[in-house]
């Protein structure tokens, strides 16, 4: 569990820095240049997210259980899913106007995925990493959308043919996800028994 929480603290810390440390965040840019802080800050988030994996797989083989959640919520959970993948696409597939109106569908995205499986698993490696994934994408998401208003920041308005592409994309890698890569990449079918 120590592994789990380890990660979490250096995956979720490093990626909360332009929310917490923005002025020592910029003097490191400043200081490295953006390539080379970038290069870092992505070798120290994958260090974060080994640790994560790492700490939540040894976490499950010995589960500290705090409820039972019904079989139902695998359900529900299923649901809240469907609108965390097209968030995600559209996060890069530029020009809806789902990004246009929601300013940061990553963060949205995660937010939907997190309380997905905070319903649907009990155990306290469940609420430590998908609770704390959750908190933190509350406060980013909240964070930079005053960051864009204190900007002046007024996106493009989309097209509706780019939100058919992202809700398309989306639904399509959920399928995907859904019946068979999270079985594969997770160990747990998501509609199994």
């Amino acid at each position: 569990m120590l592994a789990l929480v380890i990660g979490l603290v250096i995956f979720l810390g490093v990626h909360s820095l332009r929310m917490l440390a923005p002025a020592w965040r910029e003097q490191q840019v400043q200081r490295l240049g953006l390539m080379p802080w970038k290069g870092l800050y992505s070798l120290v988030a994958l260090i974060g997210l080994v640790l994560i994996i790492w700490g939540y797989g040894q976490a499950r083989l010995a589960p500290t259980w705090l409820w039972v959640p019904p079989v139902w919520t695998r359900h529900l959970a299923a649901l809240l899913t469907i609108p965390a993948f097209i968030l995600l696409v559209a996060a890069y597939l530029p020009g809806s106007k789902l990004k246009a109106r929601v300013g940061h569908p990553m963060l949205l995205g995660v937010k939907f995925w997190a309380l997905a499986h905070l319903i649907a698993n009990g155990t306290l490696a469940d609420l430590l990493l998908f609770g704390g994934f959750l908190v933190w994408a509350t406060a980013a998401y909240v964070s930079n959308r005053r960051r864009d208003r204190l900007a002046g920041l007024v996106p493009a308005s989309g097209q509706l043919s780019r939100d058919a592409a992202v809700v398309v994309v989306g639904l399509v890698t959920w399928v995907i996800f859904a019946l068979w890569l999270h079985l594969w990449l997770i160990g747990r079918a998501p509609f199994g028994g």
